[in-house]
């Protein structure tokens, strides 16, 4: 089964989506399941992971509602406030959704680096292993090292990394960004997203090999076994087609073996979503 983990749906507002601002003007509209389907069919993918782009629990539930909708959503990642004294309860309360595999916060967006070791975060990532649910972070080079402490910190949770922390494919210095990676590649608990790579390059005048370093240093420190793939359509249409973005990681591992290709384009997925 071929699996797209991470991509996005929006019924577009402007206030509400205010991060999509004028130079993404080929994104400001709605993007739906009907928009998807016929991409993933054209790339023969099986299904996708949809992941929250709002943070509300009204954004949890919407994606819900379309997965609950649409049978080739086969998995939701959502949000909640893992700050909140009555977590608990909600954590109880989403449990019951088969299809929530788990959440993620836009740390990306937080003030403070060190966002990731508040008392009052860490207090909600400790729940979620009770659960069941994975955590997707959503984060940029500056925050590996705190990731790293986090992982470490709670062994038992299930964490995975969006957009390989977005190096800059623009300004092509990954010194800080590879001894991150790599730190946070030995805790067994963390795997990676090989997703959203188009959108941190040179919208306008990227090529296929400006991703390769970055690859060969995901590829070489995670294993075939804990790197998904993720198109982060429709965000990627920024700077690329959904078939472009697919083209790139398939040009990329196509040196590999059928089984390390399976488990990349949907094994992984499988296993780390429990599809």
């Amino acid at each position: 089964m071929r699996i797209d983990s991470h991509q996005h749906f929006w019924k577009y507002h402007p206030v509400k989506d205010a991060w999509i601002n004028e130079d993404m003007k080929v994104i400001q509209r709605d993007f739906l399941p009907a928009d998807l389907l016929p991409l993933l069919e054209a790339k023969f993918m099986d299904g996708c992971i949809s992941v929250q782009a709002d943070q509300s629990e009204e954004e949890t539930h919407f994606l819900l509602q379309l997965a609950k909708e649409n049978d080739f959503i086969k998995g939701v990642v959502g949000w909640i406030d893992l700050r909140a004294e009555n977590l608990e309860a909600r954590l109880e309360y989403f449990s019951k959704f088969k299809k929530l595999k788990g959440f993620r916060h836009i740390v990306q967006g937080e003030p403070e680096v060190d966002f990731l070791l508040r008392e009052d975060f860490c207090n909600g990532i400790s729940k979620l292993a009770k659960y069941n649910f994975t955590y997707d972070l959503l984060i940029l080079p500056k925050h590996l090292p705190y990731a790293t402490a986090l992982a470490k910190r709670f062994p038992q949770q299930s964490f995975v990394i969006d957009h390989l922390a977005k190096p800059d494919f623009k300004q092509i210095d990954f010194a800080v960004w590879e001894k991150e990676i790599r730190a946070i590649a030995a805790c067994p608990n963390v795997m990676c997203k090989v997703s959203g790579l188009v959108t941190e390059a040179d919208w306008n005048n990227w090529i296929k090999s400006d991703f390769t370093f970055c690859l060969d240093v995901v590829t070489e420190a995670f294993g075939m076994d804990r790197l998904l793939f993720g198109s982060d359509w429709p965000v990627s249409l920024l700077a690329a087609s959904y078939v472009e973005s697919c083209d790139i990681v398939e040009h990329y591992f196509s040196k590999f073996s059928n089984e390390e290709q399976d488990k990349f384009w949907g094994g992984n997925a499988i296993a780390f979503y429990h599809l």
